[in-house]
């Protein structure tokens, strides 16, 4: 009887211990993600932002819901980025030309070494790149209350 009541003890101390490291792990990969968004974040912030190149949507991309659930529109000021948060405002900077756009995140795209914004149609018209397909761009977040339209 004796023994048992230690073999219980001892049962529901690993149990215990399992779960209790369980949720470290879990807490300590969170804080990893939320880690990397914040230096990401930070990054795309800075005064002088982050440079890369852009492209446009392709026609046939017209009409398609977006990874936000609204329907793309290639008259509409968005784009679409790998890792910035869905609504966040950037100013989009073309590099060759000066010109500047600011478009809401409500998309996704793959996570390209050359190309890291695809934006919408009238964005790229805008930014003047239209006849060219991509250029270098800079993108710095816009923070709301600092935001110009």
């Amino acid at each position: 009887m004796k023994t048992q009541r230690i073999f219980v003890v001892f049962i529901l101390s690993l149990v215990m211990l399992f779960v209790s490291v369980g949720c470290q792990t879990i807490s300590q990969e969170q804080r990893g993600k939320e880690s990397k968004l914040a230096q990401m974040i930070a990054r795309y912030s800075a005064p002088d932002g982050a440079e890369g190149i852009a492209r446009y949507y392709a026609k046939r991309y017209n009409g398609r819901r977006t990874t936000s659930g609204e329907i793309y529109s290639p008259k509409k000021l968005t784009a679409a980025h790998p890792t910035l948060p869905l609504g966040t405002r950037v100013k989009v900077i073309n590099l060759a030309n000066d010109k500047s756009v600011i478009v809401k995140i409500n998309d996704r795209c793959r996570e390209h070494e050359e190309v890291f914004i695809d934006l919408s149609r009238q964005a790229a018209r805008q930014l003047g790149m239209m006849k060219q397909g991509k250029a270098n761009v800079r993108i710095i977040i816009i923070e709301e209350d600092n935001e110009t339209r």
